[in-house]
């Protein structure tokens, strides 16, 4: 499906942006209801100028296709499925999990980290798709990314959660010199970037919030790495070196487009307090 040039420019740079994977009826269609999801997981009524830094960064909602139905034929959307597979030369994709990132009216930067620290999969075949549902710009919060960053050896843990960060990622020897190319994505295109690819989000200085859905995917045959604590593989009782494949996970390309998968069981309520609004447990 994808032209080999945008395939060489994700293996060389880490990200790419595919034009025209989403129609504007489709648009129309998933915009609201995601946002009418997000709306229904937020939890926190405090002013942004009284909320942590992370929070001030985005609303974070992860594995909204569990208990949203009509989120669901977006997360597994054929065509964005395949192009992710394509990206890394796989046959297989499955779902790691899903999530909206809202980026308030004034909310701040988003500091700069690797996806991948935050997943206990061994492999590095992960990709995330990127979808601005009414389009990214640089004054709403486009994402920036550190061309080649991904191919450079580093894997650092960058603890977003607190207000500092310790980890020094930007300071690695590998990436001194390297400018982020932050990258404007048009209503309807999807930006994918590499799970060790360093990226970071401008600020939202308009008035309205940046609404983002993320569809995270790594290869089928991918394994548990480590034992640290994750929705993902824990509720499926995926062992450490196992391959990772479940009721949480499950397959989205190659699949009908019709053939919606179930739902695994709803996390316990005092898990999904913390899960259910994206914020992890950390190591």
């Amino acid at each position: 499906m994808l032209d080999p040039e945008i395939v060489d420019a994700f293996h060389r740079d880490g990200y790419v942006v595919v034009d025209g994977l989403l129609t504007d009826a489709e648009l129309e269609h998933y915009e609201p209801l995601v946002t009418d999801a997000v709306a229904a997981r937020k939890r926190d009524a405090k002013p942004l100028a009284e909320r942590s830094p992370y929070e001030q960064s985005f609303h974070q909602c992860i594995n909204l296709w569990e208990d949203f139905p009509a989120v669901r034929p977006l997360t597994f959307h054929p065509r964005v499925g395949q192009a992710a597979a394509e990206l890394l030369g796989i046959d297989a994709i499955r779902l790691w999990h899903d999530q909206a990132l809202y980026k308030e009216a004034g909310g701040r930067a988003t500091d700069a980290h690797q996806d991948h620290g935050y997943w206990p999969i061994r492999e590095l075949d992960t990709v995330t798709a990127w979808i601005p549902l009414r389009g990214s710009t640089l004054a709403n919060g486009a994402m920036g990314y550190l061309p080649g960053s991904h191919a450079v050896g580093i894997r650092k843990f960058v603890n977003i959660f607190q207000a500092e960060d310790p980890s020094g990622l930007l300071d690695s020897p590998e990436i001194a010199g390297v400018e982020p190319f932050f990258v404007e994505v048009p209503r309807g295109s999807v930006a994918f970037h590499h799970g060790l690819t360093v990226h970071m989000a401008g600020p939202n200085t308009t008035a309205e919030d940046r609404a983002v859905h993320t569809i995270i995917y790594f290869a089928d045959g991918c394994t548990r790495r480590n034992a640290r604590w994750h929705p993902s593989v824990d509720r499926d009782g995926i062992e450490v070196g196992a391959p990772i494949a479940g009721a949480c996970t499950p397959i989205v390309w190659p699949r009908a487009e019709a053939d919606l998968p179930a739902p695994p069981p709803p996390l316990p309520a005092e898990i999904l307090g913390i899960a259910g609004t994206g914020v992890l447990p950390q190591p």
